[in-house]
């Protein structure tokens, strides 16, 4: 039987000879290759700057408290989002709110986020923007509301290395503030686990250090009191212990040299998959006119009104057939530690109504073009029935 995975990561010889020429070197960590990669992420999307951490968590982590974010403040978020969209303002004891997705992008609705700001009492210090499957979004008008009514822009780019938005780059921040990216394994490009944000403000950069590694700086000219020597260092800041090693740093510059390849083969996926899942009951994906997405997964929206089959008894179905689904995601503020907050089934239907529907079918750069076949057969068979 074959088995396929919903995604994995594709590593080959030059990516393994990197890892190898690290670890036989005086560098594993916060070294030459750390700095390498860093300029390779910046170079790429077209931004000043790049800081390096080791988990796309860790990267909103401090991007909100180099914006910073606070006790008294509000962080606003999609709900169609992994967990730590949300939890990055929890981590920094700000308040956290949602804007309900578009029913056709799956993107916070700017309509919605437009509608919000003129209405409440208490306006957002951060909107983070989630660029869902690879799609970029509507960070134009987004960014004209951050002009009116003050707010910082972090975009949440973790499925959107490789992305274009109005011909440019995802990344670029020419629309916000910071951005960040994950390179987890199932993601574009990978280090094992890693994040990063870019930015082109030099203030917000020399911040997001001090939050990577203790608070810590050897920068004169953020210290107390002059210069003692050359082991001298200040805390200046609290900070924590982000940094990445210069074993996932060697990864992640040898993957990026590869990063063209691995988008062009995911789009290559996607418009095929469009061309064999038409006329199927499904709701295939949605492309905006300004945004080509780098496409980080493929999702289809399954019309069970037409299919006697429930989600369950197609995702195991499916698994029979060696192919693993997967969700993404269940909207956060449904989950018991945001239900305990004070949020509740119905406070965002667009997102909920989109969760009832959804699956997620295996999209990687090493899928072959029988095994997409495969699993559009088998998608065919589960769902028609």
């Amino acid at each position: 039987m074959i088995m396929i995975s919903y995604g994995r990561q594709s590593i080959n010889k030059d990516d393994i000879e990197s890892v190898v020429d690290v670890l036989r070197s005086d560098w594993l960590t916060q070294g030459p290759a750390l700095e390498t990669f860093e300029r390779s992420v910046a170079d790429y999307c077209g931004a000043k700057y790049a800081v390096a951490v080791n988990s796309a968590t860790s990267a909103l982590h401090i991007a909100c408290m180099a914006a910073g974010l606070s006790r008294a403040d509000e962080l606003w978020t999609a709900p169609n989002t992994f967990v730590a969209s949300a939890n990055c303002a929890l981590y920094c004891n700000a308040a956290v709110d949602f804007v309900d997705i578009n029913d056709a992008t799956y993107n916070m609705d700017v309509d919605f986020l437009q509608d919000k700001l003129a209405k409440a009492k208490a306006r957002p210090k951060i909107v983070v923007p989630v660029h869902f499957a690879g799609q970029p979004c509507d960070m134009q008008r987004i960014n004209a509301l951050a002009q009116k009514y003050g707010f910082t822009v972090i975009e949440d780019a973790s499925h959107a290395i490789g992305a274009d938005y109005q011909g440019q780059k995802v990344g670029n921040c020419k629309y916000s503030d910071m951005t960040v990216f994950s390179f987890h394994p199932v993601k574009i490009v990978t280090t094992g686990e890693g994040g990063v944000v870019v930015t082109n403000n030099s203030k917000l950069y020399d911040r997001l250090l001090l939050h990577r590694s203790h608070g810590i700086t050897r920068n004169t000219e953020l210290m107390s009191k002059p210069d003692e020597g050359p082991w001298y260092y200040e805390q200046v800041e609290l900070g924590y212990n982000y940094r990445m090693t210069d074993i996932q740093a060697a990864l992640g510059t040898s993957q990026m040299k590869r990063i063209d390849e691995f988008v062009a083969r995911r789009r290559y996926l996607a418009s095929r998959y469009d061309k064999l899942l038409s006329g199927l009951p499904l709701k295939l994906p949605f492309q905006d006119k300004d945004a080509d997405s780098s496409w980080h997964i493929y999702i289809a929206r399954i019309d069970f009104a037409k299919v006697k089959k429930t989600k369950q008894e197609v995702f195991a179905g499916m698994k029979e057939e060696g192919i693993n689904l997967n969700l993404h995601y269940i909207p956060v503020h449904l989950q018991p530690y945001y239900r305990a907050r004070g949020f509740k089934p119905g406070d965002f239907p667009v997102s909920e109504n989109y969760y009832k529907e959804a699956v997620t079918l295996p999209l990687y750069y090493d899928l072959t073009d029988k095994e997409q076949d495969c699993i559009v057969q088998a998608l065919k068979k589960n769902i028609t029935s």
